[in-house]
């Protein structure tokens, strides 16, 4: 994927609402990435860390530097109850 090779926007949490995530999707479950958002989601309830997420929306590569409060099936919320598909999520770094 083309995308994936640029720099990413970096946005506010705030910014995630008015993105559009209707295309394509990444593959299916990663158990790495799965690993990561949850050490993430233990870290934001136990120390309110941020971390840096990497994530793809229509538009191109999108980077938000935020709090993971938690991780559902499907979608990850954010400080401020802002939820992102975890579909679009290429990494999360501590």
């Amino acid at each position: 994927m083309e995308t994936i090779a640029q720099t990413p926007q970096l946005v506010d949490k705030e910014s995630i609402p008015s993105l559009s995530f209707k295309g394509v999707v990444l593959a299916d479950k990663n158990p790495e990435l799965e690993r990561q958002i949850e050490q993430a989601v233990r870290l934001g309830n136990a120390y309110h860390s941020k971390v840096s997420i990497t994530f793809i929306d229509d538009n191109g590569l999108k980077r938000v530097e935020t709090t993971i409060w938690a991780k559902g099936e499907k979608f990850i919320c954010l400080k401020g109850g802002i939820w992102l598909p975890i579909s679009r999520i290429i990494s999360v770094k501590f």
